[in-house]
């Protein structure tokens, strides 16, 4: 068989060449135009009404309070800044709770910010944005040798009688060797035998932990999780954009520690 020519090999690898030149730049640019940012939906396709409705039940401090001038609170600081951020007017919508998914399907309202606990139940007809806060259980405790539950035996745990706590800690009873039971009649009891060193221990929500420290500033016991109660927005299923932008904004202001300073000024 007779070679090929040499002109006829270059003019060969010249076009291997040039098809890889072109393949690569077709990647990059297609890698490019996946990475522009794009300008989101119209606010008025977002919010048709002309501005963001939110539905709260302002009756459950420090999350939503309504004293007859004004609303205040977690959720209404919450709402306030998505709205800041999105550059569009809130008003706020005050409910009473059982009402508040009604109100999102009736669309009286475009998003639900009232200390909710993420529902699987409901995920078919809202859309929850981003956790901004977990209400679960704590063990609150002074004791640098206690890091979780299973640390408690041969120790004293106070709790709210009948409470989740208290079925939380009959829970660990059968997984860990014995520890001391000491129910009270409410969390900030529990709390306060904790303080006193009446208990090594107590068993209470995240809120109510919070809440006693913030007014016991000489106490600083740790906040030991034990159990997860997220609380979340919710926006109707089919409003996936609305719902989309406001997530975005809830995460940027977790990532910049927005989310956080609000809750520290309440908690």
């Amino acid at each position: 068989m007779a070679a090929r020519p040499w002109n006829t090999v270059i003019v060969s690898a010249i076009t291997i060449i040039a098809a890889w030149v072109w393949l690569l730049a077709g990647v990059l640019f297609a890698l490019r135009w996946v990475a522009l940012e794009r300008p989101g939906p119209p606010l008025k396709d977002l919010f048709p009404h002309g501005e963001l409705r939110i539905g709260v039940d302002a009756s459950y401090p420090p999350f939503g309070v309504d004293n007859g001038r004004e609303m205040y609170g977690i959720d209404i600081d919450i709402g306030r800044a998505i709205g800041a951020h999105l550059g569009v007017t809130v008003r706020f919508v005050n409910m009473g709770f059982d009402g508040l998914y009604d109100s999102l399907r009736v669309d009286q309202v475009d998003l639900l910010l009232s200390a909710l606990l993420i529902d699987p139940s409901r995920m078919n007809d809202v859309r929850y944005t981003v956790p901004y806060y977990n209400a679960g259980l704590v063990l609150v405790t002074t004791d640098p040798t206690v890091t979780a539950m299973s640390d408690l035996s041969s120790r004293a745990l106070s709790f709210e009688f009948g409470s989740d706590a208290d079925r939380s800690a009959r829970l660990w009873l059968r997984r860990i060797p014995p520890f001391e039971t000491m129910p009270y009649e409410t969390q900030n009891d529990a709390l306060e035998a904790a303080r006193l060193g009446l208990s090594d221990a107590a068993l209470v929500d995240s809120t109510a932990a919070r809440l006693f420290r913030r007014d016991h500033p000489g106490w600083n016991p740790a906040l030991i999780p034990v159990s997860d109660a997220l609380y979340a927005g919710a926006v109707r299923i089919n409003r996936v954009e609305t719902w989309a932008a406001i997530n975005e904004v809830l995460e940027d202001m977790l990532d910049s520690g927005e989310l956080q300073a609000i809750l520290a000024r309440w908690l």
